[in-house]
């Protein structure tokens, strides 16, 4: 199993920007998925990005697309969320996850086996 740590959380100002790393340890395959989610106060945790370990595939949601990018440094098997143009309704926990039980579901936290303890983005405006 994928053990996962976040960070980079952080205050930043309206229009800033912040990069997260996911550092993943473990038995970790080509065929992996691994995705960013996020959980604002008294909201449902949402699917933000996520990246084929392989580079194969990588999908962002509607409402980060253009402003944030999944990346990933082989060396030292972590990924990175690079989040630029912040708005304050990008508030919220961020955790990445793995352990996809399926491809196609990659959009919901319920197929995902592994999770982070997640790291805190505050966007102040």
């Amino acid at each position: 199993q994928v053990q996962l740590v976040e960070s980079g959380g952080g205050l930043v100002q309206a229009g800033g920007s912040l990069r997260l790393s996911c550092a993943a340890s473990g038995q970790i395959f080509e065929s992996d998925v691994i995705s960013w989610f996020r959980q604002a106060p008294g909201k449902e945790r949402e699917f933000v990005a996520t990246r084929w370990w392989s580079g194969a595939n990588t999908y962002y949601a509607d409402s980060v697309k253009g402003r944030f990018t999944i990346s990933k440094d082989n060396a030292k098997n972590t990924l990175y969320l690079q989040m630029n143009s912040l708005k304050p309704d990008d508030t919220a926990v961020y955790y990445c996850a793995a352990g996809l039980t399926y491809y196609g579901g990659y959009a919901s936290r319920e197929n995902y086996k592994s999770w982070g303890q997640g790291t805190r983005v505050t966007v102040s405006s």
